[in-house]
C-alpha cells in the first residue's frame, strides 16, 4: 500500500490539467489506452522523465507558445499537434480550440521505425 501511495504521489497528477489533453494522451504502446504520466518513461509518471518532461520543467511546468510549437520526441511532429493543440491558442485559463490528443509528446512514434531508431524507448 505505501508503494502505491509513493508511486502516485510521484505522477504529479496535477500537471495533466496544465497541458492540453492531459488526460487523454494516447500510450503508444497499448492502442486505445491512455499515458497518465506524460512527462515521464513509464507510463504511471515514475522514474525518468522523457523529452517532453525535461522540457515542460524547463518552461516552469506552463503550457507555452515555445513548448507547443517545439518537437520534444524529435518525431518530426509539434507537441501542439501530438497534444491536440495545432495553434497553440490552448491555455489553462482558456482551456479551448482543442483536437483529440493524437500521439505522445515525450516517446518518439512510431516506436521502432526508422526516424526513431535513436530512441532507446521500448515498451514494457
Amino acid at each position: 500500500m505505501l508503494a502505491l501511495l509513493v508511486s502516485l504521489a510521484l505522477a504529479y497528477p496535477g500537471y495533466e490539467d496544465l497541458i492540453p489533453n492531459g488526460h487523454n494522451v494516447p500510450d503508444p504502446c497499448n492502442p486505445g489506452g491512455v499515458w497518465p504520466g506524460v512527462g515521464h518513461n513509464k507510463v504511471r509518471g515514475t522514474g525518468d522523465r522523457n523529452a517532453f518532461g525535461e522540457a515542460f520543467a524547463a518552461e516552469g511546468h506552463t503550457w507555452t507558445t515555445a513548448l507547443c510549437n517545439a518537437d520534444s520526441d524529435n518525431d518530426g511532429v509539434s507537441n501542439g499537434v501530438e497534444l491536440g493543440d495545432p495553434h497553440c491558442h490552448w491555455s489553462v485559463d482558456k482551456p479551448t480550440h482543442l483536437g483529440k490528443a493524437t500521439s505522445h509528446p515525450g516517446i518518439c512514434e512510431p516506436i521502432g521505425s526508422t526516424r526513431c531508431a535513436w530512441q532507446h524507448f521500448m515498451c514494457h
